[in-house]
């Protein structure tokens, strides 16, 4: 018998709410029924950058749990009703939560989204907290695309990557593997909402007109998160603009360019901003690049936001030198996948059964994850 689960994502960037109806049959096969993406409320947005960068009281952090809670059920009855749903079919919502911190070597992960104000306003269940039970295990707590990238692409010698925020790898084979290779969007992201006050690079428009920093991308090749083996999880609170500046800071040195000399030109230099632009986008590209090779595949599936980034998208064609292709290429919509992923762990839950990501997170075994949360 088919059941119905709604997948809800928002992810490290910041651009938006997406959600997913999608059918689960007997044999777990999963179909999309109905996507859409609704905008990320802008003040929300500014307070959750604040709590990034760890300058709110812990008010504040209650505040934003519950206004991302209201968010959530006002986005989720929206679609609802937009698609003319009844709430009682559907089994039950996977909510992932405004991750705000990520720090797997203490054993924590703080996603925001009060699912109790879901659950009680939609009149359904809320699967949510799905990254804690696996690091109380041990593990990274992260990534979890792996095991969903494998119900959907199992393909021997593929890679599946999906570039939000941050950037994880899926390695396809006899063993499950997968792990964050690092930023994805998010410094290319940080770096226009600074200097040039936009949202992103459409299209990697921008950083076409820029040029490669070589000795600038090098120092940020040398960054020990690039160096360290899998598994491996990272964040907004490890990659952010103060990590680009502290590497433009190295950069100067380097190039025998003092601190205020370097600022000032970055303020008033446009082809310079430009320039670093370019060079953050083919870090992105490299960092992919450089993990897909430690492996024997023979072609890279992309995902995720980044895959609008048509220089993005090219950059890693021609530095694989292999096939690379669009989730879209095999029927499902780049910018889906994650939402999607998210009913699949509310099918999951629902289901009891176990998630088999230890191989991916370090974690001891596998385990059931998630917190449930029924409306009364």
């Amino acid at each position: 018998m088919s059941e119905f689960y709604i997948g809800v994502m928002s992810g490290t960037s910041l651009d938006g709410v997406d959600i997913a109806l999608c059918v689960f049959d007997e044999h777990k096969k999963v179909k999309l029924q109905h996507f859409d993406s609704f905008p990320f409320d802008i003040a929300l947005k500014t307070d959750i950058l604040k709590a990034i960068n760890g300058c709110v009281a812990l008010k504040e952090i209650g505040d934003i749990d519950d206004k991302l809670g209201q968010m959530y059920a006002k986005y989720i009855k929206d679609f609802i009703k937009t698609y003319s749903l009844n709430p009682q079919d559907i089994k039950a919502v996977g909510l992932h939560g405004q991750t705000v911190w990520h720090e797997p070597k203490s054993g924590f992960s703080m996603q925001l989204g009060n699912p109790n104000r879901v659950a009680y306003e939609t009149g359904i269940a809320v699967v949510c907290d799905i990254r804690r039970m696996d690091m109380a295990s041990g593990g990274q707590g992260a990534p979890f695309a792996p095991l969903f990238h494998k119900l959907m692409f199992d393909t021997p010698k593929t890679a599946v990557v999906n570039i939000g925020g941050m950037a994880n790898i899926t390695i396809l084979g006899d063993k499950l593997l997968g792990f964050d290779t690092g930023c994805g969007n998010v410094l290319i992201d940080s770096w226009c909402q600074k200097y040039f006050d936009i949202p992103y690079d459409e299209d990697g428009k921008m950083a076409k007109s820029g040029e490669i920093d070589k000795v600038l991308l090098e120092v940020m090749l040398n960054d020990e998160y690039f160096k360290q083996d899998y598994p491996k999880s990272t964040g907004r609170e490890y990659f952010n603009l103060a990590w680009v500046e502290e590497k433009l800071l190295r950069h100067s040195e380097l190039v025998s360019e003092s601190k205020t000399e370097m600022l000032k030109r970055v303020q008033h230099d446009k082809q310079l901003r430009l320039d670093i632009l370019r060079t953050l986008t083919e870090l992105t590209a490299m960092t992919i690049v450089n993990e897909a090779k430690k492996f024997d595949i023979e072609s890279i599936i992309l995902c995720g936001g980044g895959t609008k980034n048509s220089l993005l998208v090219e950059r890693i064609g021609i530095l694989f030198g292999k096939n690379v292709k669009l989730t879209s290429d095999y029927g499902v919509r780049e910018d889906a996948i994650e939402a999607i992923m998210m009913s699949y762990f509310a099918y999951l839950r629902i289901r009891k059964q176990k998630a088999e990501l230890k191989d991916v997170t370090g974690a001891k075994e596998n385990l059931i994850l998630g917190g449930l949360y029924e409306p009364n």
